[in-house]
């Protein structure tokens, strides 16, 4: 007696069907699980014995082989509780094969029969919808998630007991349905506004400018400037998500088992702020069954780095590939899995170890070398990814009593938005290029022009104000990014010197 049920599972972000054989023979009872399982399928017996016991069924006394192909890819986490319970039930002529040919089935069994969610159940439900299979069963608590997949049915059960009974058309579940347009529409708010932050406006210009070409920024001051607060609202003026953004984003969160349960559908950029004592693995991804790290849980929002000097430097390091490619490649003896990963990258320093260099109320209490060797702590492989930095000082008194609060996130949005459509239209024909960050000096060379007397100025800002050499290419994409949030065609002379003002870093201003 043979049975086979549709599953699937994960391989990075993607999903792939597996199918689960079941045979019973005569001989002792035993239950064999093969197919590379991992230690959490491997314990399914236990749960998969004690669900189908207690949900008023018999065991079958027999010899059952459970295989789980394709038998060359390792199978990880609990999902196939529910498939291989009603795989050894099929087998047992307990259920009828009528509905087991074109239905994927998914589910976590607790020990009483009832279901638990699972992990990456919209990937699985996208994989399922490519297969052309007619429907899918998941647990309640994942029905949502699955049905922001159009066109396939979404069955919710709760219980072992509920899926025999559909199964075998004692009880007819109807098919989750949602509003995809409308859970789209309701989730794009953010829960902070810039509106909330006093005074630092040039800080807001230049975070408006950064999220306007896509361009990393560096915030410089003090504790209790108000750096992070900053941060947290960079997002809030990026281009609000497209549907497949959010699509995208959602399948991210799912995988990882970060989307909240009462949130079928994540529709505003991330923004994510691990602490500076994380892990390479951590921050890029990875692990003995590689899961998406911080990087990824970024993708189409903003990763915030708070204290960037003090997280490890092989940490910051292993972050240059996802700067320059937009991905992540997870490279294993068995497997390799490449995570998205196109974020934003915003962090922030103080000026020294103590953090009141230059501060007008507090005395700084560093020694010089004290400083050069905390400033030391970024590469300069790693600066030559960020574009803009930043002095954030202090907070005034004046601008802190103010009655009056500060422009709204959504006008910004309107000036972002208008900004990134221009270079839409710019880079059309360029299939690598959707923001000025992401310009090369070729591209940077034919559509950053600039006139003699923007030449001059930037002649001026290299030999005079002591600038580096990496900074030339950045001042030229920010310019680009200043004239478009203008309106201007050309590069100006004015566009220049506001982009030489985001360059504190390379100026040494603590040598």
């Amino acid at each position: 007696m043979i049975s086979r049920i549709l599953s699937a599972a994960l391989m990075g972000i993607d999903a792939y069907l597996v199918e689960v054989e079941t045979s019973l023979e005569r001989g002792l009872l035993s239950l064999a699980l093969v197919g590379l399982p991992d230690s959490a399928v491997r314990e399914s017996r236990e749960r998969v014995v004690a669900a189908i016991k207690n949900s008023g069924y018999e065991f079958p006394p027999r010899r059952i082989t459970i295989n789980l192909a394709p038998a060359d890819i390792r199978k990880e986490g609990s999902g196939y509780d529910l498939p291989i319970a009603v795989g050894i039930m099929a087998a047992h002529g307990e259920i009828s094969e009528e509905r087991l040919a074109d239905h994927i089935i998914l589910g976590e069994l607790a020990l009483d029969g009832t279901l638990r969610p699972v992990h990456g159940v919209l990937s699985m439900a996208w994989q399922a919808r490519q297969k052309n299979v007619k429907g899918l069963i998941v647990p309640a608590a994942n029905a949502k998630e699955a049905a922001m997949v159009e066109e396939l049915q979404v069955y919710p059960v709760e219980s072992l007991r509920q899926t025999v009974d559909f199964l075998n058309n004692r009880e007819e579940i109807p098919p989750c349905k949602i509003d995809l347009k409308e859970i789209f529409e309701v989730s794009r708010h953010y829960l902070v506004d810039f509106s909330d932050v006093k005074g630092q406006e040039h800080v807001k210009r230049s975070l408006e400018v950064a999220a306007a070409g896509g361009h990393n920024i560096i915030m410089i001051g003090p504790p209790g400037s108000g750096k992070t607060m900053l941060a947290k609202r960079l997002s809030t003026i990026l281009p609000a998500m497209t549907l497949e953004e959010a699509l995208e984003t959602t399948k991210i969160h799912s995988v990882a088992g970060l989307l909240p349960s009462d949130k079928a559908l994540i529709a505003t950029r991330p923004f994510r702020s691990p602490h500076h004592t994380i892990s390479d693995a951590g921050l890029i991804g990875g692990g003995k069954y590689p899961r998406p790290g911080e990087v990824s849980l970024s993708h189409h929002g903003v990763l915030f780095l708070d204290e960037l000097p003090e997280f490890k430097k092989n940490v910051l390091e292993v972050m240059r590939q996802p700067l320059e490619d937009g991905r992540v490649t997870i490279a294993r003896a068995t497997l390799s899995i490449t995570y998205p990963a196109n974020f934003m990258l915003a962090a922030a320093m103080n000026p020294c170890p103590c953090g009141y260099y230059s501060d007008p109320n507090k005395e700084c209490t560093c020694a010089p070398p004290q400083i050069q060797r905390y400033l030391a702590r970024i590469s300069g492989p790693l600066l030559d990814r960020i574009d803009i930095h930043i002095e954030v000082p202090a907070v005034k008194y004046q601008d802190l009593a103010a009655e009056s609060s500060g422009e709204k996130s959504e006008h910004i949005r309107e000036r972002v938005q208008r900004a990134r459509e221009v270079q839409l239209r710019r880079f059309h024909d360029a299939k690598h290029l959707f923001c000025n960050a992401d310009m090369q000096s070729r591209d940077i060379r034919r559509h950053c022009r600039v006139d003699e007397r923007g030449q001059e100025l930037l002649k001026m800002a290299i030999t005079q104000l002591g600038l580096s050499a990496r900074a030339y290419d950045r001042i030229l994409k920010v310019s680009r990014t200043i004239a478009d949030l203008a309106g201007a065609e050309h590069i100006l002379p004015e566009h220049i010197s506001e982009a030489i003002q985001y360059r504190s870093l390379d100026r040494n201003l603590w040598a």
